[in-house]
C-alpha cells in the first residue's frame, strides 16, 4: 500500500483498534452510517452510552497510518466488509438469534491478513481442527491423519497456530499440499507462540494468517477466547481430536454450537487425561463421535471435494481409479521431482499436445497434478496412494 492510505481505509484501521474485542454496538454504528462517519462520531464522543464507554480510552489514539504501513511492509493487507474478499457468508452465523443475544458473538470489524488467497474463497470448504496443546502420540497421529486427509479432499484446515493439536493440523495440511488458515489472538506482526514463527510464515505462504487485532497487539487470554469464535465461524464444522477436561477446544466447540455449526470429536482411551474432554463431550451430546475423515464429512454434512478415498478405503482402491486410460498414461508420465512441459509429456506418452493438455487439466482438477513456471509434475500426495511411487 504505497503512498498515503485512502481516508476510508484509514477509518477502518482506526475502528479496528478503538474497541477491544467483539462489539455489536460498533458493528451497528458502522452499518448505519459507514466507517468514515463512524470514526468521526467516535473521535467527537458523539455516541450513545453503549458505545461511549468502550471507546473512551482509545478514541484519541489514531495510529491507522502506521498500522497500515506495518501490514504493507509484511506483505499483508487490511480486509474490510467493503471488500469482495470479505467472507460475508461465514459471518451470517454471527447473526443467528442465539448469537445476537450474546455480546461476545459479534463479527470482527476488519481482518488483518497475510496470504494471497481471497478469504471468501479459502473458507468455502473448511474444517476447524482444535485440541490440547500437549497431545499424546495418539493425538498427534490422529490429528495429522485427519488434517492430511481432509486437505486431500479439498477442504481448508483452520486452527489457531498453537502448540500441540493446532500445529499438527497446520503441518499436515501443508504436507498434503493443501490450504490452511491460522487465526491469531494478537497482531499478525506478533507471531505466537514464538516457537511457531516459522510455521506461521509457512502458513501465510500456502494459505492465510488472519487476525481481527491490529499490528502490535500482544496475545492475551481474553483474546484467545475471542479468537476461538472466529475459528468456529469461519469453518463448516469443528473437529476436536484430543482434549483434556479444561481444554480451550471446548470453548471453540461452545462457539460452534452458538453458531449452529456441527461439533465432532475423536474418542480416546478412558485412561488418558488428554482424551477426557473428548470423551465427556461425546457422552453428554456436546459432540458426535467420529473415527475418520470420511465419518467427519458424512456426519457434519459439510461439502468437501472427495478427490481421494479415506485411509480405510485405500486398501481396496486408489486415487487414480476414476481416471481414463489416457489420463492414467499422462499421470504415469508426470515427474515426481522437477517438471516437464506439455510438449515433453505429449512426446513421452505419444499423444497430441491438445490431448495432453486436456488430460493435465483434469488431473489438476482432481488433485493429481500441479504446475508452475517450470512445467507440470505429480502432486506429492498422489504417488504413494496410486501405488506408483
Amino acid at each position: 500500500m504505497p503512498g498515503t492510505p485512502e481516508p476510508r481505509l484509514r477509518a477502518w484501521a482506526y475502528l479496528s483498534r478503538v474497541v477491544e474485542g467483539p462489539s455489536w454496538p460498533l458493528n451497528e454504528l458502522i452499518r448505519l452510517i459507514g466507517p468514515e462517519e463512524a470514526a468521526r462520531a467516535i473521535r467527537a464522543g458523539d455516541l450513545p452510552p453503549a458505545l461511549d464507554r468502550p471507546t473512551r480510552a482509545r478514541r484519541d489514539i489514531d495510529v491507522s497510518a502506521e498500522d497500515l504501513a506495518t501490514v504493507h511492509k509484511l506483505g499483508g493487507r487490511l480486509v474490510t466488509p467493503d471488500d469482495e474478499d470479505w467472507p460475508h457468508f461465514r459471518f451470517l452465523a454471527c447473526r443467528h438469534e442465539t448469537a445476537r443475544n450474546d455480546s461476545e458473538c459479534a463479527p470482527p470489524v476488519v481482518l488483518w491478513a497475510l496470504g494471497d488467497h481471497r478469504i471468501a474463497d479459502i473458507t468455502g470448504f473448511a474444517y476447524a481442527i482444535v485440541g490440547t496443546r500437549a497431545p499424546s502420540s495418539y493425538g498427534e497421529h490422529i490429528t495429522s491423519e485427519i488434517a492430511f486427509e481432509l486437505s486431500q479432499r479439498g477442504s481448508t484446515v483452520i486452527s489457531g497456530a498453537a502448540y500441540g493439536v493446532d500445529g499438527c493440523a497446520h503441518r499436515a495440511a501443508i504436507g498434503a499440499d493443501g490450504t490452511t488458515v491460522a487465526v491469531l489472538a494478537g497482531g499478525i506482526d506478533c507471531p505466537y507462540p514464538s516457537g511457531h514463527t516459522r510455521l506461521i510464515a509457512d502458513i501465510a505462504r500456502s494459505g492465510m494468517v488472519l487476525s481481527e487485532y491490529p499490528p502490535g497487539t500482544r496475545p492475551a487470554r481474553f483474546r484467545f477466547l475471542a479468537r476461538n469464535r472466529l475459528v468456529a465461524a469461519l469453518s463448516d464444522a469443528v473437529v476436536i481430536t484430543e482434549a483434556g477436561a479444561r481444554s480451550g477446544a471446548r470453548n471453540t466447540a461452545k462457539w460452534a454450537r452458538i453458531y449452529h455449526k456441527p461439533v465432532v470429536a475423536m474418542p480416546g482411551p478412558v485412561t488418558s487425561a488428554t482424551s477426557v474432554g473428548c470423551n465427556q463431550m461425546i457422552r453428554t451430546g456436546e459432540a458426535t463421535l467420529v473415527t475418520s475423515a470420511s465419518e467427519i464429512i458424512t456426519t457434519t454434512g459439510a461439502g468437501a471435494r472427495t478427490t481421494c478415498p479415506s485411509v480405510q478405503e485405500q486398501a481396496d482402491s486408489r486415487c487414480t481409479d476414476g481416471l481414463s486410460a489416457e489420463q492414467l498414461r499422462i499421470f504415469d508420465a508426470l515427474p515426481l521431482r522437477g517438471a516437464n512441459s506439455v510438449t515433453g509429456i505429449s512426446a513421452d506418452v505419444g499423444v497430441s499436445e491438445d490431448a495432453a493438455r486436456r488430460a493435465l487439466t483434469m488431473l489438476e482438477l482432481h488433485g493429481h497434478a500441479t504446475q508452475d513456471e517450470r512445467g507440470w509434475r505429480r502432486r506429492r500426495n498422489s504417488s504413494s496412494q496410486a501405488g506408483l511411487g
